[in-house]
């Protein structure tokens, strides 16, 4: 072999280096990182999307690997891969605490849409008493 070859045998060989170290190895610590934060996701844990949308482990499905997101009392279900990355780890106090406070939410928004209903129809009843009269 002549010295050309050698030297880029040896270029090629530096080129290899260079992309293993500043391309693959990076990716694979990142992979890595993210499979640890996914084994520890549990329910209450605040999370963003992969699409930026921000909410709070509901329900976590290993078997279907989907994870169900409470936001602001909508709940929606998202394949485990679209969990971009946990903001806040819950506590287990905090957990009791959030499933705790959805059924009253619930029932408080419900005696609100019942009041508000009630006081249009009383609304309506005065208007038709005025109408008649």
């Amino acid at each position: 072999m002549n010295n050309n070859t050698l030297s880029s045998l040896g270029l090629i060989v530096l080129m290899v280096i260079f992309m293993y170290f500043f391309m693959i190895r990076p990716q694979q610590k990142q992979r890595k990182a993210h499979q640890s934060m996914m084994s520890k996701l549990k329910k209450g844990d605040h999370v963003v999307t992969i699409s930026r949308l921000h909410g709070v482990v509901y329900d976590l499905n290993e078997a279907k690997k989907t994870v169900t997101l409470d936001c602001d009392g909508i709940y929606l279900t998202f394949d485990l891969g679209a969990i971009m990355r946990v903001t806040a780890q819950s506590t287990s106090e905090e957990q009791e605490q959030h499933v705790a406070e959805k059924p009253a939410a619930a029932s408080t928004d419900d005696e609100k849409a019942a009041s508000a209903n009630d006081e249009a129809k009383e609304e309506k009843e005065d208007k038709n008493d005025e109408a008649k009269s």
